[in-house]
């Protein structure tokens, strides 16, 4: 699962050990080594279906980690480009990592907690990539609230999100232990770490939207495929402010 240039096992648990913040500092130098980075593949898949929904002036990368989220708006934005992170870690890696083009939107860098950002309709979209596992169920409402209010009227909020893992994958049980591993860790240890997989259910995450004032619509991401019921492996959100 990971490189030769990527963390070793006890820097992975002394990240484990920290918080979401000083982790993700930790890990920030080898962070795109590793397989939490959201694959080039979805990025890709995300950016063409943008390109049928936009056109766009200004987005927002939430959670933008080391700015691949970044480097798929800059071809889809017209004036700037935002990232926004609470890890001061993650933002100087990405500033460090992605190319500003002569000619092309500027790129502004900005470290802020996702349930406070300090935008207001500022920007025409919005996208997030592997981030919603730190945040719990409970905090979705104030999450979808803040890009609700960082986008203008008429903004989308995009992301990808993955159809639910049968029973009979050897990833439904790794991540359902992952996930049970990170709890009784919360459990034990202070200060917590909150990263689960299995706390982001499709109609759950819609349902929320829609409360925030958010009308929805999903994109099927053909490039995935399909599961023998017809529906598909990856779909986009897009929700538009209303």
């Amino acid at each position: 699962m990971f490189t030769s240039q990527g963390p070793t096992l006890r820097e992975l648990a002394v990240q484990a050990l920290s918080s979401i913040e000083d982790g993700y500092d930790l890990l920030a130098p080898k962070f795109d080594h590793t397989p939490f980075r959201t694959p080039t593949r979805i990025l890709h898949a995300v950016a063409e279906t943008l390109r049928g929904i936009g056109p766009f002036d200004a987005g927002l990368d939430v959670c933008c980690g080391t700015g691949a989220g970044v480097e798929t708006l800059l071809p889809l934005c017209r004036e700037r480009v935002t990232g926004v992170d609470f890890s001061a870690g993650m933002l100087a890696r990405a500033q460090a990592a992605v190319e500003h083009r002569d000619g092309g939107p500027a790129v502004e860098w900005v470290r802020a907690d996702a349930r406070a950002l300090p935008f207001a309709e500022a920007f025409d979209l919005a996208v997030s990539f592997g981030a919603f596992g730190h945040f719990l169920p409970a905090e979705r409402p104030r999450l979808f609230a803040e890009v609700y209010g960082a986008l203008r009227p008429g903004g989308v909020f995009a992301f990808p999100i993955g159809a639910p893992l049968p029973m009979t994958s050897p990833l439904y049980w790794a991540l359902l232990g992952f996930d049970g591993a990170m709890r009784v860790r919360n459990l034990l240890w202070r200060p917590p770490f909150v990263m689960y997989y299995r706390t982001f259910p499709l109609r759950g995450v819609l349902e929320d939207l829609r409360r925030a004032g958010f009308t929805t619509r999903l994109h099927p991401l053909e490039e995935f495929g399909r599961r023998v019921d017809g529906s598909p492996h990856w779909c986009l959100v897009e929700a538009r402010k209303t």
